[in-house]
């Protein structure tokens, strides 16, 4: 697709989402297919494709445990644009990263803080200058009432410092101007949480000293170098109508080419325009307040998207220039605001040109991204962003601190950006770093959960054909159609099923992270699938909640769902009828109940007369890794129970265990797992197993099995962080086999769902 055709069909999103769904060809009966109001195939020409990601825990100096934090927060690379440099504050260093070959990055080291001050000073921005690299730090160790900071030059080849500056006071965010004659620092003096200010509320404003922006001359040898400090005028503030004005809190800062300075003044709700040539504040305005509709703003663990809130201060984190005259801004928010959106403003006028409103968390939502733990704060909570060029167009490129992705906008146009792609990344991207020269993308992420092994990364993207692979796995790929003008909520996707009635069709299941209870409809015959109908699931009239972990269609109609309970009893196989109604409820034997813990039913298969279930993990009772595969047949209500021998594991803190049953030409197909992710993951696999004729009356027959297709290769496919949970799996009647990863709602998970499409089953289960 052109540009100009891409743009034709943005301009009918409205008219496609009024519509909600289509009714064309629908039989009675028949539930409606919702409709996707956005073209997600753009031209490999035309897209950003992820060469690698980095988990930089790997960089770590030798003497480091494998599990201490260790971040990357914001980043630069070196003008040649081969060695990528990030902060890495909870270490308290920085890193280099030699991404000469984009699929390959390679660690070269950190330097401590340490080395150049004090073992308690952090990094906060960083930004390369010819040979050099100007390092951000803070120095103020907690005293919030005397902030202080510096910034080191240190030369890149030895990695030695050449030159200190005392800035003054607490820094934050640095840019360099366009013709790399000045930097400009934003010099926040951020306020402590944790204090009271007289007649205010903990947390609150103005806790002085406040804040300005230091301007550093970078003409000459580096050891000449000063700043020039930049003070704003507390009555100019005040007649802008930013909050606390005796108190201003600089947090990101970007420069044009003429040498203008935009500056975000984020807990007071501001931005100003600074010249940096003369220091000259020429303008400080408000950034104003938005009323946003159509979110979920309630933390009730469902995705509800009928809240709102109502006109709230934008706070502003970072910003970025749009040509000279026009900036974005990331509307992150702080202690009073954060609109889920982002921005662009008229830079001479302060008036806004364009706002998101509440798209960009329906883009959350769409893509299974909706992190429904921070409904009721900021929900996707846009942080990061970055201007660059593209093909000759203005480029904007958001990021989402919780939802974890950075959305591409085409800019060319201000007053109406067009959305282009969504790219994901591993937890807390904050740093967007546009390297245009190599048509590379670095995005640094600084949340790092060790003990869920779900690392702070740097992921790296190539624009252009020259970055595509074919038959490589892209992302999204799978999203969800518009009904009523809202995107279908789903995300923790642990269940798939042929549906029996088209050969190009699934049905999959969210799981207990997502509630009330629903059974969604994929049309697997475009690409990325679509998640085009839902069905909630009722009992007596009423939605109900199930922690679904397998679904199977009834060839009759209705469904079986393999639903895991918190403890033994509660893990049923829940029959549901086409309507959606629980038509009744099939418990585990008492036996084999009582010796469940949290992991029981994890998946579902029907085979004729049969309804085929396994066990997640091991009873009390049987042989160590020996887990349950259990056959109910509905006639007699009668249980069989087979063993499945796990493969093993020697990793501390893992696990084995199975995820899902499918049965396919006589054979079942069995969905086995470990519990590591990220480089360290090792089995993701599918086993066949000859169907059994009995379970007989004598000891637990353990079931041989054979492998069928290692999926770790098809995991590493997406040059992504690979995912822990592989947990669905189904064959449709197309005959393709395909694979769903669990995103568990993106607790302890970066969030990405990886959906499948192996090709014809008989070539994809090779053994391979």
């Amino acid at each position: 697709m052109t540009r100009a055709r891409a743009a034709a069909a943005v301009t009918t999103t409205a008219a496609l989402i009024l519509a909600g769904c289509s009714t064309e060809g629908k039989k009675p009966g028949e539930t409606p297919k919702a409709t996707s109001p956005i073209d997600w195939n753009l031209p490999a020409q035309e897209s950003y494709h992820r060469t690698a990601t980095y988990p930089v825990y790997l960089n770590r100096p030798a003497e480091d445990p494998v599990d201490k934090e260790t971040v990357a927060e914001i980043s630069t690379v070196t003008p040649d644009g081969n060695t990528l440099i990030y902060t890495d504050a909870a270490a308290k260093r920085i890193g280099f990263l030699d991404i000469t070959d984009p699929a390959k990055p390679v660690g070269k080291g950190t330097l401590s803080l340490a080395e150049l001050g004090h073992k308690d000073d952090q990094p906060t921005s960083v930004a390369a200058v010819n040979d050099h690299v100007l390092v951000v730090v803070d120095t103020t160790g907690g005293d919030f009432a005397h902030p202080t900071g510096r910034v080191d030059i240190v030369r890149t080849s030895d990695r030695t410092r050449v030159h200190s500056i005392d800035l003054g006071g607490q820094p934050d965010s640095i840019a360099i101007s366009p013709d790399g004659t000045f930097a400009a620092i934003a010099m926040e003096n951020q306020r402590n949480e944790e204090f009271t200010p007289p007649g205010k509320e903990e947390g609150d404003l103005p806790q002085p000293p406040t804040g300005f922006v230091q301007l550093i001359d970078l003409t000459g040898a580096p050891n000449t170098w000063t700043p020039r400090r930049v003070d704003f005028d507390v009555e100019a503030a005040r007649k802008a109508g930013l909050d606390t004005p005796e108190d201003l809190e600089p947090e990101y800062v970007s420069i044009n080419s003429r040498g203008q300075v935009a500056v975000t003044l984020q807990e007071n709700n501001g931005i100003a325009v600074i010249d940096g040539r003369t220091g000259t504040v020429q303008k400080i305005f408000s950034a104003g307040s938005q009323s946003v509709e159509g979110i979920d703003t309630k933390e009730d663990g469902a995705i509800d998207q009928t809240g709102s809130i109502p006109d709230t201060p934008r706070e502003p984190d970072a910003i970025g220039w749009i040509g000279d005259d026009h900036f974005a801004t990331a509307n992150e928010g702080d202690w009073k605001g954060g609109t889920r959106g982002w921005t662009i403003f008229d830079a001479r006028t302060g008036e806004v040109t364009w706002d998101a409103g509440n798209s960009l968390e329906q883009l959350a939502v769409r893509t299974g991204l909706h992190i429904e733990g921070r409904a009721e704060s900021k929900g996707p909570e846009p942080e990061g962003l970055a201007v660059t060029t593209i093909d000759g167009h203005p480029t904007a490129l958001i990021a989402s601190e919780r939802s974890n992705f950075v959305a591409v906008y085409d800019v060319s146009n201000p007053k109406a950006p067009e959305f282009r792609q969504i790219l994901p990344t591993t937890p807390g991207p904050e740093g967007v770093l546009p390297i245009p020269s190599r048509n590379l993308l670095a995005i640094s992420s600084e949340a790092d959960d060790a003990e869920a092994k779900v690392r702070a990364s740097v992921s790296l993207y190539g624009y252009g054909e020259s970055f595509a692979t074919t038959g490589k796995p892209s992302f999204p790929s799978i999203v969800s159609a518009d009904r009523d003008g809202k995107p279908i909520g789903w995300g923790a996707l642990g269940a798939l099923s042929a549906d029996p009635k088209d050969p190009n069709r699934l049905y999959t299941a969210t799981d207990i992270a997502y509630g009330p209870a629903r059974i969604l409809g994929v049309n697997v015959a475009q690409k990325p699938a679509l998640i085009d109908t839902e069905l909630p699931v009722t009992e007596a009239g009423k939605p109900v909640s199930l922690d679904t972990e397998g679904i199977a269609a009834r060839p009759d109609g209705g469904f079986v769902l393999a639903v895991e309970g918190e403890d033994g009893p509660g893990n049923q196989l829940v029959y549901v009828a086409v309507d959606g109604q629980i038509e009744k409820r099939v418990p585990l034997p008492k036996d084999i109940a009582a010796q469940l813990g949290s992991n029981g039913l994890e998946g579902v298969a029907v085979d004729g007369s049969s309804v085929w279930v396994t066990l997640q993990r091991e009873l009390k009772s049987d042989p160590k890794g020996v887990v349950r595969i259990g056959r109910f047949t509905p006639d007699g209500d009668k249980w069989e129970w087979f063993g499945y021998q796990l493969d093993s594991t020697s990793v501390k803190d893992d696990w084995i265990g199975v995820s899902e049953i499918s049965v396919h030409n006589g054979e079942l197909l069995i969905l086995e797992r470990d519990k590591l992710n990220g480089p360290d993951a090792r089995l993701k696999a599918l086993y066949r197993v000859a169907i059994p004729e009995s379970a007989g009356t004598g000891n637990l027959q353990t079931l041989p099995k054979t492998l069928a297709r290692n999926l770790v290769p098809d995991l590493q496919a997406t040059n992504g962080y690979v995912q822990e949970k592989v947990e669905g799996v189904a064959i449709a009647g197309n005959q393709n086999l395909y694979v769903v990863t669990d995103n568990d709602g993106l607790d302890d998970a970066n969030g990405e769902t990886v959906f499948l499409d192996l090709g014809p089953v008989a070539e994809a289960l090779t053994g391979q």
